[in-house]
């Protein structure tokens, strides 16, 4: 079977990001952003996935973290389309629920090259030591579009916003994972359309 392994580099005057993926991993991962919360969320995206990543980002973060958070999105959801191919023999459709103490997320992904996102979260804190938790926003925006997916992600229970957002990601991983994995019954264009 033909890999299903991209790499792709992004550059600006603002940040410089370098993202690796292999869809067909074990859920090995090497994250490093400067912003310590994100390298765990990425983290608990590749383990549960079990999509290897390499990802390396350096970015204006005296700044702000808002042009890193944005463009590391773009960058991983292009890692993700390139991966993905023509997405012929995949799953497609992709849900799960997860919780994480109090905390209670659901995540449903649609691949079939429609960029979409609904997100909706329950927890209401704007910060996590340092970093403004509305910058998810703008980067579950930008891997939508890039990866080219219909995202929707309902954070339904729990107020503690590390639970929270632990739940949403280790719920976005799961459907990932479910979504881009290869169809035992269907080799095809998984669409009516017969194209994605």
């Amino acid at each position: 079977m033909k890999p299903r392994t991209a790499n792709v580099k992004r550059t600006t005057r603002e940040t410089d990001i370098s993202v690796k993926v292999n869809l067909d991993g074990t859920g090995k991962s090497s994250i490093s952003t400067g912003i310590a919360f994100l390298d765990h969320m990425l983290e608990i995206l590749s383990r549960h996935s079990l999509i290897d990543m390499t990802i390396i980002a350096t970015g204006d973060l005296a700044v702000d973290y808002h042009h890193t958070v944005e463009d590391l999105g773009l960058t991983l959801g292009d890692a993700l389309n390139k991966a993905l191919g023509d997405r012929k023999g995949i799953v497609r459709y992709g849900s799960s629920y997860i919780t994480m103490d109090e905390a209670l997320s659901r995540v449903a992904i649609d691949l079939g090259g429609r960029p979409y996102l609904v997100k909706s979260m329950v927890c209401r804190k704007k910060k996590l030591m340092e970093l403004e938790l509305g910058l998810f926003d703008d980067f579950f925006q930008s891997l939508t579009v890039q990866a080219r997916m219909n995202l929707h992600i309902d954070q339904l229970k729990g107020v503690e916003a590390h639970h929270a957002y632990e739940s949403v990601f280790k719920a976005l991983a799961r459907a990932l994972r479910m979504a881009s994995e290869r169809d035992a019954r269907d080799k095809g264009i998984p669409s009516s359309k017969g194209a994605i």
